[in-house]
């Protein structure tokens, strides 16, 4: 009770120093990095960044006092409508807060170990307030408060975070005009077979391993190149509950790629995507033109 009295007093607080414009502004970037030792300690406002891009990261090092960070991206349209913050591993000298309705909603704590990420919705400004609060310390010592975030739409956020998202149908299997949009709408679309496939209870996420026989397309350098073999791999992966397993065979990976890691989509068998394709070649219902 204490410590939520004292989470209200700081908000009430930060709330007048932006009324009396005492807010003092630290940038406005996709990105920011910045040190509480370079504050000035007889200073009582609250340090204010603004963050304008569909994605980004923060880092804190030496936490002090209190950080508010404003995600305020400069949207041509309002496609995305979800933000999600992924904590750094190492997230330590600072709780994570989301402002909503004036209140604040602890999001990671500095003495939880899981570093989930967690998706919401934008309000009707399309913005979203953050609350950094700096854990109190006898010790100067390093500790770095940091995260990425990331702008998603809603099918898209919805497909990659379904533990995080409401999303029902985050494993469901892909129809023929699903995968015909899978290859000209996804990040990655990778021709290969599966090495392995591992489990992880604590995370809740499978990793799929691929042997990558052609890389049609990939946002970030996710798939490499062997120099010794000259083949490509690269992992993928997906959620627990959605209960892969190793097959044999080619198949066409498609998904999205979020937080510098690729999330999977549809991946049919090459030689079933073929069929389809040439199906609809002939009906001339392709979306788009895919190079086989």
């Amino acid at each position: 009770m204490q410590k939520s009295r004292r989470l209200l007093a700081l908000l009430l607080l930060s709330t007048i120093l932006s009324s009396r414009g005492l807010w003092c502004m630290a940038g406005d970037f996709c990105s920011w990095k910045g040190s509480g030792l370079s504050w000035d300690a007889r200073s009582r406002a609250v340090e204010q960044v603004h963050l304008r891009c569909t994605e980004g990261s923060l880092e804190w090092m030496y936490p002090v006092r209190a950080l508010r960070v404003i995600l305020e991206p400069n949207l041509i349209n309002s496609k995305h409508t979800t933000v999600c913050i992924k904590p750094y591993p190492q997230f330590q000298g600072a709780n994570l807060y989301v402002e909503r309705r004036r209140e604040l909603h602890l999001l990671v704590s500095e003495v939880d170990g899981v570093r989930k990420v967690h998706c919401f919705g934008m309000d009707s400004s399309h913005r979203v307030a953050l609350f950094l609060q700096a854990s109190p310390q006898k010790n100067l010592s390093r500790r770095t408060a940091g995260f990425q975030y990331e702008l998603l739409n809603n099918q898209t956020s919805g497909s990659v975070f379904q533990k995080f998202a409401i999303v029902d149908d985050a494993c469901r299997p892909c129809d023929n005009e699903d995968l015909l949009m899978a290859v000209c709408t996804s990040d990655f679309v990778v021709r290969g077979s599966i090495i392995r496939v591992t489990h992880d209870v604590e995370t809740q996420i499978s990793q799929v391993d691929i042997n990558a026989l052609r890389v049609h397309r990939q946002t970030n350098s996710i798939f490499q190149a062997d120099v010794r073999t000259g083949t490509w791999t690269g992992p993928i992966r997906t959620l627990l509950q959605c209960k892969v397993k190793k097959g044999d065979g080619d198949f066409l990976f498609t998904g999205s790629e979020h937080f510098g890691d690729a999330w999977l989509g549809c991946a049919p068998r090459y030689k079933d995507f073929l069929e389809i394709y040439q199906n609809a070649q002939k009906l001339k219902s392709n979306p788009c033109d895919f190079q086989i």
